[in-house]
């Protein structure tokens, strides 16, 4: 595992609502303060909310919480639920009658695992909300990560199960942290070496997407049953077009860690929040978020638990590697 979480980052929470019987749930990234924002959608089948207030050109230039939740585009209520406590809390832009607080939220395919008439909803966003924290640390299937599976081109009977994964990278007093929420069609990577994606439950090995694509394309199942969604969140000062460029180079990350990525059947996106503390250059900051993701992604599959059927790489490590 590598170290660190989100909430490394000063003025950062984080809150995690689950439905252990829906194999659903949402994580909440919360700056009370606001955060100058930014955001990247790489993948072609997204479920997002808020997204194009992140466009430098647009006014708005703070934003108080990302949500991350499953259910696909149902689970994106729960952000409304986020935005009830955040204006009970007094947190949002201030326009005379009330504050509104500005929650940004994308979501992950997770209605085959589980009960998928159970979604992320209002309540449950509330609930995350109420339960963020400075000092939150969990990992693996929790909040958003509980129903999150990776290499689904053979379909879920091939899947291993994923979750929700942390990292943080420093440089001096600059903290640049990564929480990514691993539900990919693609398979997962740790420095080369393939350690989770299509497995072969009666051979008991792991199998490459790659090929399987080159080799037997008649077995592909393109169901649109995938995402990876993520915050990098930093204490850097960062304009909204900075923030941007962040997100942007964040998805180096995915690409060093999931192959295949980006593809017509993920929705693969990431989300940057700047708490404005620390002058850095923005090129460093781009570069230790990538870092921080490709170590999130990793530490999503190291510390994801099996779920009945679907087992997790710490399962199959003796075997595999």
């Amino acid at each position: 595992m590598y170290p660190g979480y989100i909430t490394d980052v000063e003025g950062i929470k984080v809150g995690h609502a689950s439905s252990e019987e829906a194999m659903t749930g949402c994580t909440v990234v919360i700056c009370e303060e606001g955060a100058t924002g930014g955001v990247d959608v790489r993948g072609s089948a997204p479920g997002t909310r808020e997204t194009d207030l992140f466009k430098a050109e647009k006014l708005v230039d703070r934003v108080h919480a990302v949500v991350m939740a499953g259910g696909s585009a149902f689970g994106l209520e729960a952000a409304s639920g986020v935005m009830d406590y955040l204006e009970e809390k007094g947190v949002g832009f201030d326009v005379g009658v009330t504050r509104v607080p500005i929650v940004a939220s994308a979501v992950i395919f997770d209605l085959l695992i589980g009960d998928h008439k159970i979604r992320p909803d209002k309540a449950m966003g509330y609930i995350a909300a109420k339960n963020a924290s400075t000092e939150e640390k969990a990992q693996g299937c929790v909040g958003c990560g509980m129903g999150a599976t990776v290499g689904k081109i053979l379909g879920p009977e091939s899947s291993m199960k994923s979750g929700l994964g942390s990292a943080t990278v420093r440089a001096g007093d600059l903290v640049v942290s990564a929480m990514i929420t691993v539900n990919s069609f693609g398979d997962i990577f740790e420095k080369d070496v393939q350690i989770a994606g299509v497995y072969d439950y009666n051979n008991n090995k792991l199998l490459s997407t790659e090929s399987i694509m080159k080799d037997s394309t008649d077995k592909i199942q393109f169901a649109n049953t995938n995402t990876t969604i993520g915050v990098v969140a930093t204490n850097a000062i960062l304009t909204k077009a900075e923030g941007n460029k962040v997100a942007q180079t964040a998805h180096n990350g995915l690409a060093r860690a999931i192959n295949p990525v980006h593809t017509a059947v993920d929705g693969d996106t990431i989300f940057v929040m700047g708490t404005n503390r620390v002058q850095a250059d923005l090129n460093l900051v781009a570069m230790m978020g990538a870092e921080a993701v490709e170590k999130a992604v990793i530490n999503a599959i190291g510390s994801s638990d099996s779920y009945r059927n679907i087992k997790s790489a710490r399962e199959i490590t003796e075997k595999v590697l």
